[in-house]
This record gives structure tokens, sequence and C-alpha cells, in this order.
């Protein structure tokens, strides 16, 4: 179970996770939040124990064992700008990243756009998703899914997975990670707002593929070429021989 009142105790948000919802089982907390009515307060934050119909990136199915692990999503719907909606994507990884590094001293790399690795394999992975209405963005939910007491992991996976268990070599409280994650988030937010170069700098100094040859897999597409940079709007620029050009979305991988 997890001890809600362990979590309030650190937990030093002004509006992140302030109503904290907790449940056994969903079909997605992303899913959850983008159609419910019930909650609808600025920085609700959902966590369920399992989730029937849990989703990563690109539909992917998102598994995870029940109480040893945090999936959770997390609501905005209010003053969101549009334009900042992939710095708050990438904002999101890191906060993870700190959180991890700040309360265990592991190093941890981030992977464009939202996977965040320690020691080359996967610990967590964010899924943004939004409702709109007319131009408008009504809702963001920001679903989080991190591997942390989990001790094996079975299946084949496109990167290989761990758990902060087993990279720190001891179990750890879910609940206190969640309250860092969501103290540090909480900042991260207000800078997107007010210094957003500078969220991209922090996410861009663990990105250890940034000048490297790549390779894209977007949908049908593979492209291949140098991984130069992170623009202001957080697309990736992949240099060819002939052109620049800005990717949106897609998996990275070392060529």
């Amino acid at each position: 179970m997890f001890n809600i009142e362990e979590f309030d105790i650190k937990l030093d948000t002004d509006y992140l996770g302030r109503n904290f919802v907790y449940v056994e089982e969903v079909d997605s907390t992303n899913k959850f939040l983008l159609q419910t009515k019930e909650y609808q307060e600025n920085g609700t934050v959902l966590l369920a124990e399992n989730q029937t119909d849990g989703r990563g990136r690109l539909n992917r199915t998102w598994l995870s064992n029940k109480e040893q692990n945090l999936t959770f999503s997390i609501l905005l719907n209010e003053g969101i700008n549009p334009s900042l909606i992939n710095i708050i994507n990438l904002a999101s990884s890191l906060a993870v990243a700190q959180s991890i590094e700040n309360l265990y001293q592991l190093h941890v790399e981030l992977k464009w756009p939202n996977d965040v690795l320690i020691n080359k394999k996967k610990t967590a992975g964010i899924l943004l998703e939004s409702s709109s209405k007319g131009n408008k963005i009504e809702r963001v939910v920001i679903g989080i899914g991190l591997n942390v007491n989990q001790p094996n992991f079975t299946g084949k996976y496109n990167i290989p997975p761990t758990s902060i268990r087993l990279e720190f070599k001891k179990v750890v409280s879910r609940e206190r990670l969640l309250s860092e994650l969501l103290n540090n988030l909480e900042e991260l937010f207000t800078a997107v707002e007010h210094a957003p170069d500078k969220v991209l700098n922090d996410w861009k100094n663990r990105c250890k593929l940034i000048g490297e040859k790549i390779k894209i897999i977007s949908g049908e597409e593979t492209k291949f070429g140098i991984f130069e940079d992170i623009d202001e709007n957080g697309f990736l620029i992949l240099k060819t021989q002939s052109t620049k050009e800005k990717i949106h979305f897609g998996d990275v991988s070392l060529r």
C-alpha cells in the first residue's frame, strides 16, 4: 500500500498533488484524468497501483508490478501556453532525473523525447496528452511510469529496463520519491514560464546523444543524421548532408 501520510509530510508544493487521488486499479491514469468530470482541480495527481490499459508513447503497453512502482498522472488545466507543451514534456523527465539524483545519487541520462535512463537502461517514461476545444488547450495530462522497487523484468524491450532498486541496491520509499518529484516538477513548471532556456539547457546537459550520429524511426519513416540540438520549442534538430530538419517525434538510437 501507498502511505499517503508519509507522502504528504514531504510534499512542499502550492498545487501539484494537493488534490491526491489513490486507487488500486484503473484502465489508464491518463485516460481517466482526460475524461473525468469528477476531478478538475489544477495539479490533481492520480496514482494507481495497477493499470489494465497502461500505455506509453506510440500506444505501447506499459507494464508495472503492483505496489512496487509509481504509475501516475498529473492534470494541468490553468494557464496552458500551447507553445510550451513540448518544454513541459521535457521538464517532466528532467524532474524525474533530478529527483533520482537528489535522493539516491545515481547518474541519470535523458533520451529525447521522454525517456529516463540509468546506466543506459530505462527506468521511466513520460506520456503527455491533451484535450482542446477550438484553438484552446483545456487539459494537459502528464503520465509518468517510474520503475522504483521492481526486482526483475521479463520479456523483450527496445531499451533494457531497470529500476531504482536494482541500481541503488536497496528498496526505496515510493512516497518520498513521489513527493520529491512533484516538488521539483512544480519548480520546473515555474521555470518553463519564466526561464524556458534554463530548463532546456538542464535537459540537454543530461542528453548524451547530442552531437552523435543517430537513427530516428518516425512512423513508417527511418532517417539518419547527426543529432545537432534541441530547439527552443523542444524539437530535435537533425542534421543531414544536405539539410537540417526539425523532428517532432520518433524513436532515437545511436547509428
